[in-house]
């Protein structure tokens, strides 16, 4: 028999099997899953109420909250398309999106008020509707009724993500009900938890499907604890207090937990597993979170187009650590394919390029996580796709056993005098130094090279670096047409995306305006 696959089915599961549980937390509120699956049809019901037709489009402008929480389910129960918005886009951005998605209902926090006055002249047509104010009353509205999943299109799209716009107008990634409940799957087999954890929404739920956990730790029955807005002070408490047991980092998150300089005062000791994620990782950085939480840490690899993971660095049975040393630069790789998904990493005649960590290629990915396309845009979306297999635009080298090591975004390949390089090797290499906070490196354009490799460094508070001493202990680190010609001490932060990942499209900007980026082929 062939029951439609949705994401519904893990809310129904984790109503069915832990219903008198407490499963959501968010700031003094607390449901069990069968209220919060209650406020999920209600909002379902609504919906449909309000006029909301199969397919159409509904926004979100908030942070992780409970509401953004139902959002996933109750829209989706309705037929139409969840639309979760980064918060940290620009109006031009976001009044973009809102015309291209031609946006039903765009439900937002109070903090982003006066952007919502600028969207409704974007797009005047669609309803507002305050999360704070006018939420609980438009609930009411609605009754709860559970799903009928045999009514359900699984190839229907259930998410809509706009990507951050690194190269231009932000693109609109779908994904169907089918991809999200697969994924759910995937990213279960690489979970060591089980219902007795607790979940620490650290990464925003605008991103690239929440990471997968809002489906997968539904459907096992976890309690899930929203951090509102990442702030070290914040989530050490919530640790504390919900006796939290897993969270996810993307690099900076994680360099300003262990910088945090209250971080001892706080009980931590519940904390059995965190994954990095959304860039690249160091092996430096995997050592020192293990050191102070004394836990298991695991990369993960993926894209807002793969729902999003599609590698974890998870224990291979097949490989054995020659030492301390290589376990730890395992475990900072992007890793080996989740199940249900293929990676490779190819030329650009889509031939494996040799598996000797050596040789760099593009990754490609296929698998039931892939996205159905960006919408409303066939070209673009053909662009991406050779048959089955979507490329990620990353630049990786691999080995016998698949695990992959992304070297850099095909955009961030500096070329400096025909040779390649990674800037990601260059900033791991400087983040080495104890006194390095935050560090993004990108290629400068130069009249004999071609490009050079320019650094931008934040110390860490307190801490004093020459440009001559970081030359120095990076020589000794990285071959000499790798080091970096210029270095940029910077005082204020570096610039971030939503989840914390550094913006170096703005920092390219300062080199490379009105002139055009080479990018490898």
């Amino acid at each position: 028999m062939k029951i439609p696959l949705t994401p519904l089915r893990c809310l129904h599961r984790g109503v069915d099997l832990y219903g008198h549980k407490t499963g959501i937390i968010c700031g003094s509120s607390r449901y069990t899953y069968a209220e919060f699956g209650e406020r999920c049809e209600k909002l379902a019901s609504a919906l449909v109420q309000a006029g909301v037709r199969p397919q159409d489009r509904i926004g979100y402008l908030s942070f992780n909250t409970h509401r953004l929480l139902e959002g996933y389910y109750g829209v989706i129960q309705a037929k139409a398309m969840v639309m979760p918005l980064n918060v940290r886009l620009t109006p031009a951005e976001l009044s973009a999106i809102m015309r291209h998605a031609e946006t039903s209902i765009l439900f937002y926090e109070n903090d982003f008020a006066p952007l919502v006055d600028v969207l409704r002249e974007a797009w005047p047509s669609m309803r507002t509707i305050n999360l704070n104010t006018e939420y609980e009353a438009f609930l009411e509205q609605g009754t709860a009724q559970r799903a009928d999943i045999m009514t359900c299109d699984e190839d229907s799209i259930a998410e809509l993500f706009y990507t951050s716009g690194s190269t231009g107008t932000p693109k609109g990634v779908m994904l169907s009900h089918r991809t999200v409940y697969m994924h759910a799957l995937q990213v279960m087999t690489s979970l060591d938890s089980d219902d007795t954890w607790t979940e620490l929404y650290t990464i925003p739920l605008f991103h690239a499907n929440g990471w997968g956990r809002p489906q997968t730790a539904t459907m096992l029955g976890m309690k899930q604890v929203m951090v509102r807005r990442f702030e070290p002070a914040g989530v050490c408490r919530l640790i504390q207090d919900e006796q939290a047991h897993s969270m996810s980092l993307v690099p900076t998150m994680a360099t300003a937990m262990l910088n945090f300089a209250d971080l001892d005062q706080f009980d931590l000791s519940s904390i059995r597993q965190i994954t990095i994620g959304g860039a690249a990782a160091s092996p430096e950085l995997v050592n020192r979170l293990e050191k102070r939480f004394h836990c298991e840490v695991l990369a993960g690899y993926g894209l807002t187009e793969t729902c999003p993971v599609a590698s974890t660095s998870r224990k291979k049975g097949t490989v054995v650590y020659a030492d301390e040393a290589d376990r730890l630069r395992h475990q900072a790789m992007a890793g080996w394919p989740i199940p249900g998904t293929e990676i490779r990493v190819v030329d650009a005649n889509m031939r494996d390029v040799p598996k000797d960590m050596t040789s760099v290629g593009e990754v490609v990915i296929s698998g039931d996580n892939v996205m159905d396309g960006y919408f409303r845009e066939p070209e673009a979306t053909a662009a991406v796709m050779s048959g089955i297999w979507f490329h990620s635009g990353d630049m990786a080298v691999w080995n016998s056993e698949n695990y992959i090591h992304i070297v850099d975004r095909k955009k961030d390949i500096i070329i400096s005098g025909g040779e390649n390089i990674s800037s990601i090797e260059v900033e791991k290499a400087i983040a080495a130094h104890h006194a390095v906070l935050e560090v993004g490196v990108v290629g400068a354009p130069d009249p004999r090279w071609g490009e050079i490799p320019v650094a931008f460094v934040v110390l860490k508070p307190g801490e004093t670096l020459t440009e001559v001493e970081l030359h120095e202990f990076i020589v000794a680190r990285l071959a000499k047409f790798k080091l970096p010609r210029q270095y940029e001490f910077l005082t204020e932060p570096l610039p971030k995306g939503g989840t914390g990942k550094i913006l170096k499209r703005e920092l390219r900007e300062r080199f490379w305006a009105g002139k055009e980026k080479r990018v490898q082929g």
